[in-house]
């Protein structure tokens, strides 16, 4: 049992397990009444969560499922929203327990959405935990599937935690990727690792971390501050030229800490956008599971891909 509790605190993810203690929230009516709630209440504490656990819940029934919204692969994109919108999610989640907040609020803004699975086989609910070199190849196949079908030239990436950090930016450095996104958008990302509140340091200080490795996946040792992923991804700068990069971080993130890990600095032709959820809405306390659930979050994705058409990001998003 204690190598469990590091596998979860390396991740965090392991978290979405409260899911199970949650009775009635595997309807999707659950999803949208909380994050109205939270919408028209000013703010919920961490209502996210809860949206969370239920989408994760659902998704144990059919773990391939595509959220709300996404890949309809007969989607046109329009002169408003030129970019198909490719959704990352993270580790030990899946698309439909990520995405089922914000692949509809992209879906009605008029984009065209497609979320992955990746990271573990078919019909597996905990997926993200292959390891990230390999799991950018995943990312790569689907979005020259997208570029396929749209007939769009370049996409936009958002991810949540792995899949707004890491695992974009390698498939971006080193799998072609930048030739064919124009902007990241990264949700709590594990950008330049995490120390999960200090665990991950301790396994590998015990030299645990590679048994834990075997039981989690490779991408939780990859995601681990000082990993091998982690020095040649951040080897020359955190950017490459002629992506745009958005981060959309919560200070209360417990998972990818301390939480100024997920900042980027911009290099040369790659401007940045490091955004705070408590500098939209100080009332929001979303967490690392929540934040994929907070309206405001929404708002702060939909502005950073239309930014000609921004609306105030505030607690009332």
């Amino acid at each position: 049992m204690k190598l469990r509790h590091v596998t979860a605190a390396l991740v965090g993810s392991v978290a979405i397990a409260v899911a199970a203690a949650s009775p009635s929230s595997s309807s999707s009516a659950s999803i949208s009444v909380t994050a109205d709630s939270a919408r028209t209440s000013g703010a919920a504490p961490n209502a996210g969560l809860a949206d969370f656990s239920a989408a994760f819940v659902r998704s144990q029934a059919a773990p391939e499922m595509s959220p709300p919204g996404a890949n309809d692969w007969a989607c046109e994109p329009s002169a408003a929203h030129p970019r198909p919108v490719v959704l990352i999610h993270g580790t030990w989640a899946n698309a439909y327990a990520n995405w089922s907040g914000l692949s509809p609020a992209l879906k009605r803004a008029g984009h065209c959405v497609y979320a992955l699975n990746f990271g573990a086989p078919d019909g597996d609910v905990f997926k993200g935990r292959g390891h990230i070199p390999e799991s950018a190849k995943e990312v790569a196949a689907f979005v020259d599937k997208v570029l396929a079908a749209t007939g769009a030239e370049k996409v936009d990436l958002v991810g949540h935690s792995q899949g707004g950090g890491l695992l974009p930016r390698w498939y971006l450095k080193f799998e072609g990727g930048a030739a064919k996104t124009h902007r990241l958008v990264g949700i709590a990302p594990s950008n330049h690792g995490t120390t999960a509140s200090g665990m991950a340091s301790l396994a590998r200080s015990l030299r645990v971390l590679d048994t834990v490795s075997q039981m989690a996946g490779l991408a939780a040792e990859d995601q681990t501050i000082g990993s091998a992923v982690n020095a040649r991804l951040d080897a020359g700068g955190d950017t490459v030229p002629g992506v745009r990069y958005t981060t959309v971080v919560t200070r209360t993130d417990e998972v990818v800490t301390p939480y100024r890990q997920q900042y980027l600095a911009a290099g040369t032709d790659a401007p940045v956008d490091n955004l705070n959820l408590q500098d939209a809405c100080p009332l929001d306390m979303s967490a690392h599971l929540g934040i994929a659930y907070s309206p405001v979050m929404y708002r702060l994705v939909l502005n950073a891909l239309d930014p000609a058409n921004t609306r105030p990001a505030n607690c009332l998003s």
